[in-house]
């Protein structure tokens, strides 16, 4: 599998434009769901404190999106799915197959008691399946039109015009005469 570095770059634009997108909208979906649960607290609270946390969250939030945006712009065009659906496709895989992690967060995380249990509850895993739909379906159509294969200009072809001997067609020299309509007649017929 080669990798295009271009390519790789500019998925990497579409997954830091889409974690940013998740991470704006978050405030909106603690209210949907009820979850005050905010993933760049989760991520800057993990390696700092005070008011570090949330401009270090922002940025580890947003360097993960740029990552798997980067490994997904090499990875979509092998998915044998329709363009629409291959980001909200991995999205979801990648959030399904890591939600048990959440488990392990009251043991693990050094700042655990400032967030709610996920593990367990269905409207924080409905919440983070929300996210990464979104992130999914804002990562793949970005990369997908940031990555569009360039379409060449083809010239006009003029082959049905010329001839092999470079003169031109004789079916596009010839003239056809249209007999004009007069009354019901045409123009050839004399009036009595």
């Amino acid at each position: 599998m080669s990798i295009d570095a271009a390519k790789t770059a500019r998925g990497a634009i579409a997954g830091a434009v889409a974690a940013l997108v998740w991470a704006a909208q978050q405030p909106l979906d603690e209210r949907a769901f009820g979850v005050p649960y905010d993933d760049t607290e989760l991520l800057g609270a993990a390696v700092t404190d005070g008011r570090a946390v949330l401009p270090v969250g922002w940025l580890l939030h947003t360097l993960n999106g740029a990552a798997f945006g980067a490994g997904y712009a090499n990875l979509a065009p092998r998915l044998p799915l329709p363009s629409w659906a291959r980001g909200p496709a991995v999205a979801l895989v990648e959030s399904t197959a890591t939600w048990p992690g959440t488990a392990f967060i009251p043991r693990l995380h050094p700042r655990a008691a400032r967030f709610p249990k996920l593990w367990g509850s269905r409207n924080a895993f409905l919440q983070a399946t929300w996210r990464h739909l979104l992130f999914g379906v804002v990562m793949g159509e970005l990369e997908r039109r940031l990555n569009a294969p360039e379409v060449e200009e083809v010239p006009p072809s003029y082959e049905h015009v010329v001839s092999t001997n470079g003169h031109g067609s004789i079916d596009h020299a010839m003239v056809t005469i249209t007999p004009v309509v007069n009354g019901g007649g045409t123009a050839d017929e004399t009036d009595e």
